[in-house]
């Protein structure tokens, strides 16, 4: 099944401007520049949100590329998790109390090689949450959410859309670093994921970024492979959730650049057209 591209568009729609500094900086970054012209309105449910035509800004645009509408996702069964190895209480707990937790989480595996568990940074209650998949060596040595090259990418991204991160709230799926050469097991993302979810709750942003696989299956539950969860706009407890590559992809990947920018217009839109 494919879009329906006859569907009139929303009058109301938002449109995200770059000015010649933000278009510079993309460019300087490998980026292709992307500009969404309109974007369709965001139904309740935020079901079938789709990204309409974005044309090359600085060459002829190409023909229009029909994305198919995802169905929903597939979800997977939640693993059992012994929630008893999780402290008490984590749906009721405050920004200090939540680090207290994550600092002294003994609830998998993963605690026993990390040097430090990294709950997040930035605004407290912010209009983007942007997480991650899990902590490497630069998180966990610098005690930080996405530092080393992955940060610096993701900082001028964020610089592109006129933000900083002091101005979000930057976190990850998983709160420890996992061995080298291997993803995180469902278990080990769903004993995270109760922490992740109050960390949701705490800031109640208007758009949630989730920058990876790892970060999709704790938002989303799903099966569904990433460039296929990117192709509509997701929802998590009733906030829409954006799908993207992780940064550290990005830098091994450049031509997923341009799409990765798509998305973070789609997340920018979603952010606008709440605050009008």
């Amino acid at each position: 099944m494919t879009e329906d591209t006859t569907a009139p568009l929303d009058e109301n729609a938002t449109r995200f401007e770059l000015d010649d500094r933000q278009r510079a900086m993309l460019a300087e970054m490998g980026v292709r520049v992307w500009m969404p012209q309109t974007v369709r309105a965001v139904p309740a449910k935020l079901a079938q949100a789709q990204v309409s035509d974005m044309p090359h800004a600085d060459a002829p645009a190409p023909a229009p590329e029909t994305l198919p509408v995802a169905s929903a996702p597939q979800m997977l069964s939640v693993p059992i998790v012994d929630i008893s190895q999780l402290p008490e209480g984590i749906a009721n707990m405050d920004w200090e109390q939540l680090q207290s937790a994550v600092a002294s989480c003994t609830g998998c595996g993963l605690s026993q090689s990390r040097q430090q568990a990294i709950l997040g940074e930035g605004l407290a209650s912010a209009d983007w949450m942007i997480v991650g998949d899990a902590p490497g060596e630069d998180e966990d040595k610098a005690a930080q959410s996405f530092a080393g090259p992955s940060g610096q990418l993701l900082d001028n991204m964020l610089k592109a859309l006129s933000l900083t991160r002091e101005q979000v709230y930057l976190t990850h799926a998983l709160k420890c670093r996992t061995p080298v050469g291997r993803n995180a097991s469902q278990v080990e993302v769903s004993h995270c994921a109760t922490y992740l979810a109050r960390q949701v709750e705490l800031v109640q942003p208007k758009v949630i970024l989730a920058m990876g696989r790892t970060a999709a299956l704790a938002l989303l539950q799903s099966a569904e492979p990433l460039g296929k969860l990117r192709s509509q706009v997701q929802s998590f407890r009733g906030v829409p959730v954006v799908v993207t590559y992780p940064p550290a992809y990005l830098l091994r990947n450049q031509a997923d650049k341009a799409k990765a920018w798509a998305d973070l217009c789609v997340a920018a839109s979603l952010v606008k057209s709440t605050n009008t």
